[in-house]
């Protein structure tokens, strides 16, 4: 087997923050690539076949000839590493920018997906109704923007001066913060401006329509918003778990 990159790139997700994320990178570097829609309302995730490239059964995956990639900033790095030679999107191996881009994507990974993933759960899809989950991940979410403010106060991009992939992480999960959770973004002025920013991109919006789900953005926001009715109509049933600290 040849050493990749092979330019035979397969990208296996839906319309998630996390899906976006490397849709964000093959776009930014126009590059030929076939999408394979993942239904994860269908379990299309747990299927065996889909397990053979991902055996965590979550999108998104990559495939590039044979070799397999999954985990979403598995995938971003694996892409600037391959196809980026002209560093548009990173920075060079070793040098103290690559380390502070790295360090705002570990940011996104560890930070800002679960406890954002988890607040959309708790607002949106949870089965109760969990005062104590919502004001838990919702108070966590709106401190790591505070962090991103930090940074972005000051400074166009998060790392260096230049939009890297690091600013593509973070920038899939907040554009979300608004409609699943509420958050006022103008609380946080330098996000405010780096979302407009990186929004103006031709590649940006490219990427927001992968995969193609036949529904507008206005269609989707409108089904997050029956999704939270949903949950607050749980409030004072059986099903509601309000919290007692």
């Amino acid at each position: 087997m040849s050493s990749p990159p092979y330019n035979a790139l397969t990208l296996y997700t839906a319309g998630t923050p996390n899906g976006l994320k490397p849709a964000l990178v093959l776009e930014e570097l126009d590059l030929k690539y076939d999408v394979k829609p993942i239904n994860i309302m269908n379990n299309d995730q747990k299927q065996d076949w889909f397990l053979a490239i991902n055996p965590n059964g979550r999108i998104p995956a990559l495939k590039d000839g044979d070799l397999r990639v999954f985990e979403s900033g598995a995938i971003m790095l694996y892409l600037t590493d391959m196809y980026d030679r002209d560093k548009k999107f990173t920075y060079e191996y070793g040098t103290a920018l690559y380390y502070e881009m790295m360090s705002w994507l570990m940011f996104q990974m560890g930070g800002i997906g679960p406890m954002q993933g988890q607040a959309n759960h708790f607002r949106a899809f949870a089965p109760v109704y969990s005062a104590y989950g919502i004001k838990r991940y919702l108070d966590e979410t709106k401190r790591l923007y505070g962090v991103l403010e930090i940074r972005l106060s000051k400074a166009d991009w998060l790392a260096g001066d230049k939009y890297t992939v690091a600013d593509m992480a973070n920038y899939s999960w907040v554009r979300a913060g608004p409609p699943f959770l509420d958050i006022d973004i103008a609380e946080f002025p330098g996000v405010e401006r780096w979302l407009k920013r990186i929004e103006e991109r031709p590649a940006v919006q490219r990427a927001r329509k992968v995969p193609d789900t036949g529904r507008s953005e206005e269609e989707m926001i409108k089904m997050v918003q029956g999704a939270k009715e949903r949950v607050d109509s749980l409030k004072g049933t059986g099903k509601d778990e309000p919290s007692k600290i």
